[in-house]
């Protein structure tokens, strides 16, 4: 199938593109848009079938080896459109793009439909309102292993473009799902599996609590950290030691911290 060359910013097939900016949107068609060549090819191997690929030659920096990109994403049935430069800066939402641009279905399932390992490793946020804190927890996700990543009463989607962006494309690799906190409580009662809380209103350090079996790792927002309804339905709490004048990490990284403590005594 060759290639539609759209060279007017204009054109109606973009503008459908530029509205899946809008959650709304993203909610209502169930599709969302991956920008970058890494981030699309990650896409890829996780078995996502794009719908359509844009792309530019004009922006692209190894152009025999990103149209091999291109050519793979049209066998499996993707639509291709060629833009020129100026009708591929129109729908890109990011600064100095690599001439790569995706939409694809948005990610996640419901928690019934998380298929999980025995004894899984879970990771759940809540209330997590900045979408370049959960990218960075999908990251860690993805690096460290992690069976799953809930959203509970999530402030934004996983389709959210700089939640794409920001988790270099993990998004589509680690299993993700969003519920009501109460539902996802539910969900870890009924599948046998321990929650542990970060906060820093307990004696217990991070490292002092073992993590095996099926365990949940839950953080909060920066400025209020977990609510009281996830504190109290804990089997345990914990926190990161504070040696300066601030109480409190960046959410991702309080997050990873604490994943990567779990993986090294599950792994030992």
């Amino acid at each position: 199938m060759a290639d539609l060359h759209v060279t007017s910013a204009s054109n109606p097939r973009l503008k459908s593109v530029v509205a899946l900016r809008r959650r709304r949107v993203r909610e209502t068609e169930g599709r969302t848009v991956v920008e970058g060549y890494e981030e699309l090819e990650l896409a890829l191997d996780a078995g996502v079938v794009p719908e359509t690929v844009l792309h530019c030659p004009e922006l692209m920096l190894d152009p025999d080896r990103q149209s091999a990109l291109v050519s793979r994403a049209r066998d499996l049935g993707a639509g291709t459109l060629r833009l020129s430069r100026a009708a591929f800066e129109k729908v890109a939402y990011r600064e100095g793009p690599d001439g790569f641009l995706a939409v694809v279905p948005v990610a996640g399932v419901a928690l019934a439909d998380l298929h999980l390992p025995p004894d899984p490793l879970v990771l759940v946020c809540e209330g997590i309102e900045k979408p370049g804190n959960l990218g960075a927890m999908l990251r860690t996700a993805d690096a460290a292993g992690v069976a799953a990543v809930i959203a509970a009463d999530p402030l934004t989607d996983w389709g959210n473009p700089n939640i794409v962006r920001s988790s270099k494309g993990t998004v589509f690799s680690v299993p993700v799902a969003s519920a009501p906190l109460e539902d996802v409580l539910t969900w870890l009662r009924d599948n046998g599996i321990r929650l542990v809380a970060t906060t820093p209103d307990t004696d217990d350090l991070h490292t002092s609590v073992t993590y095996g079996g099926g365990v949940a790792i839950a953080v909060g927002t920066e400025k209020d950290g977990l609510t009281d309804r996830a504190l109290k339905a804990a089997d345990e709490r914990v926190r990161i030691p504070m040696a300066g004048t601030v109480n409190s990490l960046n959410a991702a990284t309080a997050a990873a911290v604490v994943v990567y403590e779990a993986v090294r005594q599950r792994s030992s």
